[in-house]
Order: C-alpha cells, then structure tokens, then sequence
C-alpha cells in the first residue's frame, strides 16, 4: 500500500509538545515535601512553586489527591491563622518563576509581541474575586506588572479559568516598546502570580500593564479571613496565542528532569541508605566527597542538608558534623565533610544514619 506525505498545513499546531512555558503546573513533582509546611517567602513544598506572605495571618501548603479529573494531584493551600484587617504592605501569594531564555518567542519588546494565554483549574471555599498577575522582570528594560480579576464562582467546586494577556492590555505600549524586552538570559523573565491577599500598596488597574508593583486589584478578596478557607490549584498551562488548548499533559520523568534544573534533593531512602556522594578522607577531620547532578542547573547551586548523616571510610562510620559544598558548577560539586576520626588516603562514602529521612538539597531556583 502506497504511503503519502502527511499534508503538515492541516495539522493542529497545538497538537506539538512543549506548549506550556509553566513547569509542574500539573504538580507532580515534590522533592522537598508533600505534607503541609508552613508557607514561608520561599520554596517549601510543590517544585517550582514560591509561597509567600507578609502580615499577622498564616497558610501552609501541600499535596491534594483532590483532581478536576479525580486522577492526579493539586496544590492545597489551608489558612492557619485568619487576618481579617488587612494592612497595606500585607499580602499572601504563589508564584512560579520562568527563565527569560525560555520566553524569548512572546517576542515581548518589539512591536510583533505576542498574546499569550494562562488557563487553570481552581477550588475554594471562598468564592469571589481573585487576581492572576505576571511581573516582567527588568532585565534588560524596565520591570512591569499586569493583573487580570476571575472569580470563583461555586464553593467547593472545580471551575477551569482561562485569561489571554495582550501585549498591550489596557492601551498600552510598554511591553511592545524597548523596554519591554525579556531579557534572553537564565534569570527571571516572568512571574506568574496567584493572589490570596492584597494589601492596598499592592492595587493596580485590572488588564492592564502598568509599572509598579500592582499584582492585584481593591476587588481581590481576603482569602485570609478564616481558618477554614482553603485553595486548590492544579493544570496550569501559559502558552503563546490568544486561546487555551487542553492541558499539556508530560510525563512525571520529563516534568522531575524539568524541575532538577533548579532543584535536586537526593532521594530519600531506607534507613542507612547511601547517597551518591563518595571521594576520599583528606585528613582525619574531613573528607572531599563529589557529586554530579542528574541535569544540568540553571546556575551554580547552593547546598542544604535536614537529618542525620555518617561517613565511612572504608573501615569505619564516622558522624558528619558538618557538609559545605566547594568548586561547584551548574553540573557538578565537591561536597566537603567533617568529621572526627577519619584516616587519611582512605576512600569516603555518604549514607543516612538510622535517619531515612535525612536528605541533601542543591538548589538553583529562581
């Protein structure tokens, strides 16, 4: 049987891979935590999600079952003390921040800028007025902020949300001119905010790009106010065009790879469970131990350790009273530990001890 060429013109361009700019936006990567953990203006559960907040009320975050399709995961949000007076330098968000490198096709600073367009699923007690924003960093320009309102309309139920951002929303002309460039680099280009609360310092114009630091709008509503408010999100998907396909769907190996990049914690394991840090004993009080990442990093690292760690050097363990990490790059570390004891010349292995929850952090995030 005769096979013909596949007519490229009738195909669906949106049917190709690497659609969504966001990663994880499905949430199914946790290297750091899954249970609740107090948000705490950093990386604290979710890969490739920052939790912040400013102001007498509290959250955590962490992993849901609860799905729009029943099978996947969602980013909870729980408050854990309410806020009903909202000051003016309070607020209470998640971000997800994207390299500039990666955007480079919005063509953002020229005057050929394209839409772009965020869709997610939500849930919430709280029903109302909310705020979705994008800061374009500085860069190489100038940093500009654009809010857009949606409302959740049903309580405790999941509604797909779908915002197209033009490049010169509210009859603007800052992002199609010079300075509204993205920087074509691996620092920040744009962030993807998600409003709990805004304090009044923080109100910008709905749909529009503005300077500042408008992330939300007066209608936001203070999701703070009681303990029991709660916010699913999941599926979240920014991708070029004026319409929302359905969600890029990847695979939990390609989205983990993804997330390495900024940051890799050594798996967790059995107890006494070794990590792939091995080298040699310097001295008696330290050992040069080396790692290479999985992937590359966005930049060189930096190291963090949590629980409870041994050295062995061939013929004894030793406790670890101290790692710092040395001569690193974005693809590879020495990791020096010290430890007393140790002889000199001998080889040097990492492992857990009785501690399975023991765990090394190299982290690039932006």
């Amino acid at each position: 049987m005769a096979v013909s060429r596949i007519n490229e013109a009738g195909l669906n361009v949106n049917q190709y891979g690497n659609r969504n700019l966001i990663i994880n936006g499905a949430m199914q990567v946790w290297q750091r935590a899954t249970s609740a953990v107090a948000a705490a203006n950093g990386y604290n559960t979710v890969d490739r999600w920052k939790h912040f907040k400013s102001g007498a009320g509290a959250f955590t975050t962490e992993r849901s079952t609860d799905h729009p399709t029943g099978t996947g995961y969602s980013l909870k949000c729980q408050v854990t003390t309410a806020d009903t007076s909202i000051a003016a330098s309070d607020y209470a968000f998640i971000e997800t921040n994207l390299e500039g490198q990666n955007l480079q096709q919005l063509q953002y600073g020229t005057s050929t800028a394209q839409n772009v367009t965020l869709s997610f699923w939500v849930k919430s007690n709280k029903t109302g007025v909310y705020c979705a924003s994008v800061y374009k960093g500085a860069g190489s320009g100038t940093a500009y902020m654009y809010r857009k309102e949606y409302t959740i309309d049903a309580a405790n139920t999941w509604e797909k949300k779908v915002v197209t951002i033009s490049p010169t929303a509210g009859s603007t002309a800052l992002i199609t001119a010079s300075a509204g460039a993205i920087a074509n680099s691996n620092a920040m280009g744009l962030q993807i905010v998600f409003g709990f609360t805004w304090g009044s310092n923080f109100h910008g114009t709905d749909d529009t790009w503005q300077t500042g630091s408008g992330y939300g709008t007066s209608n936001q509503v203070n999701w703070l106010d009681s303990t029991s408010n709660n916010f699913y999100l999941t599926e979240v998907q920014l991708e070029v065009g004026d319409t929302a396909t359905d969600f890029e769907h990847r695979s939990f190996g390609d989205e983990l790879q993804r997330c390495q990049r900024y940051c890799f914690v050594t798996p967790i394991g059995q107890t006494y469970s070794w990590t792939s840090l091995s080298g040699y004993c310097n001295s008696t009080s330290n050992a040069l131990t080396f790692y290479q990442y999985p992937v590359r990093m966005r930049a060189t690292p930096t190291l963090s350790t949590s629980g409870n760690f041994q050295v062995a050097d061939a013929l004894s363990t030793y406790d670890i009273t101290g790692q710092s990490i040395a001569d690193a790059t974005d693809y590879t570390a020495r990791v020096d530990v010290s430890a007393s004891g140790l002889t000199a010349g001998r080889v040097a292995a990492v492992r857990n001890k009785n501690d399975a929850t023991a765990k090394i952090t190299f982290d690039a995030e932006l």
